[in-house]
């Protein structure tokens, strides 16, 4: 029996707006985008979306945070340990449908529910959810 799926391409394409204010990255420093991104990947591990993730959580959150350092401002640390993102072609062989989209989404806005535990910027709260919006856009690859 054949199983390969049909890859999806969102029609809308990749993100064509920037990436989040550098300013993000310069109130929270390094440390806080880590933390942030470690407790997501904890609601990850809880999350109906598990499957597609490593067994360890937290040096899988240590992989995401580095992408994320340099998404908000910070140093390439994603790009010195690992290579180019290429976070669609890195997701591809996860199937990604709009329900796991929304489930990673609500993950992230339980975090995102307490910015002072991060020190994130208050004021770029809704410009980076309209970013993570589009971006986990970007990553589905199976029509459902």
């Amino acid at each position: 029996m054949n199983t390969r799926r049909e890859l999806y391409v969102p029609p809308e394409g990749p993100p064509s707006e920037g990436r989040p204010n550098p300013e993000i990255f310069a109130k929270m420093g390094q440390d806080n985008i880590f933390l942030m991104i470690e407790d997501l990947y904890l609601n990850l591990e809880k999350s109906k979306i598990r499957s597609i993730f490593p067994e360890d959580m937290i040096e899988a959150s240590k992989k995401s945070a580095a992408f994320f350092v340099f998404l908000l401002g910070g140093p390439p640390l994603y790009q010195q340990r690992h290579g180019p993102p290429m976070m669609r072609q890195r997701h591809m062989p996860f199937v990604i449908d709009e329900e796991a989209r929304l489930e990673w989404i609500r993950c992230f806005d339980m975090v995102l529910e307490n910015p002072k535990k991060y020190q994130f910027p208050e004021e770029y709260l809704t410009e980076f959810r309209r970013f993570l919006d589009r971006f986990s856009r970007w990553m589905v690859n199976t029509k459902t």
